[in-house]
């Protein structure tokens, strides 16, 4: 009933005019308003194919601008990854770093420490010879005075 050619673009079809009308005659307004829904139709496909190419190529370009925007974000991404293990590395060696300094240090506080009580000890050894020198000028003096009297 419908041919290919005759089919408009609009929802539902209209039945082609030789289906249930005569032929019309060349020249007469049935001819020539056949021609123009017959050119309607016509360019009316050929814009939707046009639309469609264009819709494909909008869709091809749009995953095509979401590939590069992925793909810039994802470097971003890998570089702050191979950023954070870097300084993972960095945190890992200040820390033994700073392990091997407080050993270190420790070392240093118990060597002066018996530094310390070591001169303590001189100190108090020259305050016992003192002492000791005292009570011998004492005891010396009194034999002294004992002895002369």
């Amino acid at each position: 009933m419908y041919t290919q050619s005759s089919l408009p673009l609009a929802h539902g079809g209209v039945p082609s005019t030789s289906s249930f009308l005569p032929e019309p005659e060349p020249g007469s307004i049935e001819d020539a308003l056949l021609q123009l829904v017959q050119d309607h139709h016509h360019n009316s496909l050929k814009l939707r194919e046009r639309t469609d190419r264009a819709k494909k190529d909008a869709i091809k370009k749009a995953a095509r601008a979401a590939e590069l925007m992925v793909e810039a974000v994802n470097g971003g991404v890998q570089e702050s990854f191979v950023n954070e293990k870097r300084i993972e590395l960095e945190i890992r060696a200040l820390a033994a770093t700073i392990t091997r300094f407080t050993k270190q240090t420790d070392q240093w506080l118990t060597v002066t420490h018996s530094m310390n009580t070591a001169i303590k000890e001189i100190g108090d050894f020259e305050n016992w010879m003192k002492i000791m020198e005292f009570d011998c000028k004492s005891i010396t003096a009194a034999i002294h005075n004992i002895h002369q009297a």
